[in-house]
């Protein structure tokens, strides 16, 4: 069995000569351009999303100290997802941070 011939690749130049290839684009000026038109965010949005977050990992805490009021004398589920939920919610508030 005979062996297939070896293709020979030019090598050489791609674009015509004289052209620049194009420059890469700034992340700076398309972060502004995603964002163009719309001013910052008011001050109560990053202190509500620090507000949840923490209220929901004070509340998942003391529902596993034992110090939030408890139906059976043990730690709730009910507190757990009410905790979650807060720290969800500043999250979601975090997306809407500019």
């Amino acid at each position: 069995m005979a062996k297939p011939q070896k293709r020979k690749v030019q090598g050489g130049r791609v674009t015509p000569k004289g052209t620049r290839p194009e420059q890469p684009r700034d992340k700076v000026s398309t972060v502004q351009s995603l964002s163009a038109g719309k001013p910052p965010s008011p001050t109560w949005v990053p202190v509500l999303m620090f507000g949840l977050l923490l209220l929901g990992m004070v509340v998942i805490i003391l529902n596993y100290m034992g110090l939030l009021p408890f139906v059976d004398g043990e730690a709730s589920n009910w507190y757990l997802l009410l905790g979650l939920g807060l720290i969800l919610g500043g999250i979601i508030t975090a997306t809407q941070y500019r």
